[in-house]
């Protein structure tokens, strides 16, 4: 007979670039947290070239402000259905002044602020589409992450 105590999850973090993989991790993530009976945080990444255009004024900040809130509130729909409690972050996933800021980085960062226990994101796309901002942070989460990772 095994005492040692069972799997416990609290918060499962989720980030999210406004993919379609990223909406699908975020149903994994509601399945996820309905089973442990914790909530989720979304983490909303923002790629490279939003960051890039925010920084040089060519891409306006309520329009990136304006989508992020449109898919976190598809994303809070999804939660809802399921009655699973949300919380959701805006994070740059680049910077132009610290080379060592990536999506990976940040996600990590993010889970250890809201004490994440478990964490789903997409796995790379086979699209190859530079949109997609999680694309190389699978890798480095699932190889750098303290808590179990689930990449769909």
């Amino acid at each position: 007979m095994d005492d040692s105590e069972p799997f416990a999850v609290d918060t499962v973090l989720a980030p999210v670039d406004g993919s379609e993989e990223s909406a699908t991790a975020v149903e994994y993530a509601v399945a996820v947290a309905d089973r442990y009976d914790a909530s989720v945080h979304v983490l909303f990444v923002l790629g490279r070239g939003v960051v890039r255009g925010l920084d040089a004024g060519t891409v306006e900040e309520e329009d990136v402000a304006d989508s992020t809130q449109g898919f976190l509130d598809d994303v809070g729909r999804i939660a809802a259905d399921s009655g699973v409690s949300l919380s959701t972050s805006v994070d740059h996933g680049f910077s132009t002044t610290r080379k060592t800021r990536h999506p990976g980085n940040v996600i990590l960062d993010i889970a250890d602020t809201v004490d994440a226990d478990f964490i789903v994101l997409p796995r790379e796309p086979v699209t190859g589409t530079s949109a997609e901002v999680l694309e190389k942070a699978a890798e480095y989460v699932l190889s750098y992450a303290s808590q179990p990772v689930l990449s769909v």
